[in-house]
């Protein structure tokens, strides 16, 4: 294919994307997903678009009810006239890498509504419960006139944390009798949700886990002042998600009185990402030099059968890039 011929279709592309066309919507996520050559062009151009859609991240423990959760709030904000999009975080196939829990298994009443978009996405063994391409594919929403795009997270515990660099508003859910304040010390959750939903709220010991909730809220002050808010909710009988909706609004609009802090929330995620991109290209040139395929392979098997060591295999890999070392990040320097 001539570059013209790529060009053309590109541009093609990001046209149908600002038009809200969800077939062009799904191939450009699918595109950026697999690292498709045509990804980065794509996001460059549609880049300008972003930057008006707020991003809900919902994290938690398993069986805490997240899905269910964010199937009644994207319904909350389409009865308020808004498009929602949805990328669900699934845990990733061992043998194929994609996500085995499927996005409209779990959301079969909204896969159908024109304003609601719905994507599963692997995690494929990345820290943190998110998608190599999750914040592409939220630019991609975005940039379609998503007023709402909410990100589901695996729900795998210690590492939900990195929810936050990505989401403007972070609701960590919990539930009553399930142990989920202890969990949620232990991950570290307690210092990024913004807004806290106890899910299951007709359960027993509902007014306990509110109350180690507040107490726990109350020894800790956040850097911008916010005070965390919590909703009770029973996502299954549809109880509460107002509430939550309108939590997650109090959240947005003490930011946008708060510019200074906002700016610099917006900053730390633009840094993230910047880091995220870095670490990706570079790995990425890295695997793609000639014969680097083999040589990691024939590297691994040496280095699995005690023959050479990892440190110096990733510095001679580090070498061929031509990237200068510095002190410290080589580990035969430091010996």
């Amino acid at each position: 294919m001539s570059l013209v011929t790529r060009h053309s279709m590109s541009v093609a592309l990001v046209e149908k994307i600002l038009s809200g066309d969800k077939r062009a919507i799904a191939r450009a996520i699918s595109t950026v997903e697999d690292g498709h050559i045509e990804a980065a062009p794509l996001l460059k151009a549609l880049f300008a678009h972003t930057g008006h859609a707020l991003v809900v991240g919902i994290t938690g423990a398993p069986g805490a009810g997240k899905s269910t959760l964010v199937d009644r709030l994207a319904a909350a904000y389409r009865a308020r006239g808004e498009r929602v999009g949805i990328i669900a975080v699934d845990p990733s196939s061992p043998f194929t890498g994609g996500a085995i829990l499927g996005d409209r298994i779990r959301m079969q009443g909204m896969a159908t509504d024109a304003g609601i978009f719905i994507r599963s996405m692997a995690a494929r063994g990345n820290l943190g419960g998110l998608a190599r391409a999750t914040v592409d594919a939220v630019a991609i929403l975005d940039a379609a006139g998503y007023n709402k795009v909410i990100i589901e997270t695996v729900g795998v515990g210690q590492d939900e944390v990195d929810i936050v660099k990505t989401a403007d508003v972070t609701v960590v859910v919990l539930v009553p009798g399930m142990g989920d304040d202890i969990q949620a010390i232990k991950a570290g959750i307690m210092e990024i949700g913004d807004v806290f939903a106890i899910n299951k709220a007709d359960r027993d010991g509902v007014l306990r886990t509110e109350r180690e909730l507040e107490q726990l809220l109350s020894i800790s002050e956040r850097p911008d002042g916010w005070k965390p808010l919590i909703v009770k909710t029973v996502a299954t009988e549809n109880n509460g998600i107002e509430a939550l909706a309108d939590a997650v609004a109090s959240y947005d609009e003490f930011v946008a009185a708060h510019r200074e802090q906002g700016a610099s929330r917006r900053a730390s995620v633009a840094e993230h990402r910047l880091i995220e991109l870095l670490r990706d290209r570079l790995l990425r040139a890295a695997l793609n030099q000639r014969d680097n395929r083999e040589a990691l392979r024939r590297e691994a098997i040496a280095v699995a059968e005690r023959r050479r060591d990892p440190y110096s295999v990733v510095d001679e890999m580090i070498a061929r890039l031509g990237i200068e070392k510095r002190s410290g990040v080589s580990s035969q320097e430091s010996e």
